[in-house]
């Protein structure tokens, strides 16, 4: 057998061994939460490629729940923050005090906020003044804090999931368009069918939610995330995530007529980065070796949608960044 022939035999294990290792915690996962399909496989693709996401949804559609039952699947350390207006850094991040070494003498210790865990829930991240949305944006872009002059690495895996209630807008705090793009995915929760619905009535009225459970540790999880990464990627699927992206900036000269008619702003460089990123993630958990342009289209609207930003034309004429990415998906050719 030729060395060709061997690394294609070995890709194909490694993919199968992860499409089995991800689908037993996707299992898992709908053993919680009924329906939300697209909406975990999302979130896989978010955790699988260690990058962050912003669901937003109206109140009780499990969203928090969603994120528990992640963490608890990845066997991961969880930590939930409620963000309200009155929240500071240090409540983020961690703070020093005057404490005692070994010796007895007097020095500063540091205590580790809630951001020292394996995946943080900011919850309403919205609510919280925008020096305290920016303590854990730092975060998340750097994997690391800064206090009293000392840096602290963040755990590994990291992952910020923070949501937002799209209803309630008074005392809230808009994340600036620079914050929103750390965030690989806009991730929009709808609400379940009738079927589903009772399901959910049927489980969440018999008793106490029971947690999913993982035998697959963090080593194993690191693995996984590196096989993403290493996924060969396709010419042609890179140029296309760059046209699309192109495309969206009204100013380009590769900008679509819809771009420059309805939008202030298009996706940056990140946003290609990130449609490669999902786009390889979401081949391999249909068990596939490389990504298509058909991987690109398929996560384009949660990648893209925080990404452009409407202009004023477009509230007038009702035009969401919605249709315009299924504008843009339709001109742009794969």
């Amino acid at each position: 057998m030729s060395v060709a022939s061997d690394e294609v035999t070995l890709a194909a294990e490694r993919v199968e061994e992860f499409t089995g290792r991800v689908g037993s915690i996707r299992e898992s996962l709908h053993k919680v939460i009924v329906g939300q399909n697209d909406t975990i496989d999302e979130l896989l693709v978010c955790a699988l490629t260690g990058s962050h996401a912003l669901l937003v949804g109206v109140p009780g559609l499990a969203k928090t729940l969603m994120v528990k039952a992640l963490a608890s699947a990845f066997d991961w350390k969880f930590a939930r923050v409620q963000f309200t207006p009155d929240l500071m850094p240090s409540d983020i991040t961690g703070y020093e005090l005057l404490g005692r070494s070994d010796d007895g003498d007097p020095r500063m210790v540091f205590r580790e906020g809630p951001v020292f865990a394996n995946l943080v829930l900011a919850d309403e991240i919205n609510r919280a003044a925008p020096k305290t949305q920016s303590a854990l944006l730092e975060a998340m872009a750097e994997r690391h804090v800064t206090v009293g002059g000392h840096t602290y690495d963040l755990p590994t895996p990291f992952l910020v999931i923070a949501t937002q209630n799209p209803i309630e807008q008074e005392g809230t705090y808009p994340l600036p368009e620079a914050q929103l793009d750390r965030f690989m995915m806009e991730i929009r929760v709808g609400y379940p069918t009738p079927e589903q619905e009772q399901q959910v009535v049927a489980m969440t009225t018999a008793g106490p939610t029971k947690m999913p459970t993982s035998a697959l540790d963090k080593e194993m999880f690191l693995q996984l995330q590196e096989l993403v990464y290493a996924t060969p990627l396709p010419p042609n699927v890179s140029a296309y995530a760059v046209a699309l992206c192109g495309a969206s900036r009204p100013d380009d000269a590769r900008a679509a007529g819809i771009s420059k008619e309805y939008l202030s702003w298009g996706a940056g460089p990140r946003g290609s980065q990130n449609l490669v990123l999902a786009a390889k993630a979401r081949a391999l958990l249909e068990g596939r070796t490389t990504p298509t342009t058909e991987d690109v289209r398929a996560v384009a609207h949660p990648i893209l949608r925080h990404r452009v930003i409407v202009n004023h034309r477009a509230i007038g004429d009702s035009i969401t960044s919605q249709e315009v990415i299924d504008q843009l998906l339709n001109e742009v050719s794969a």
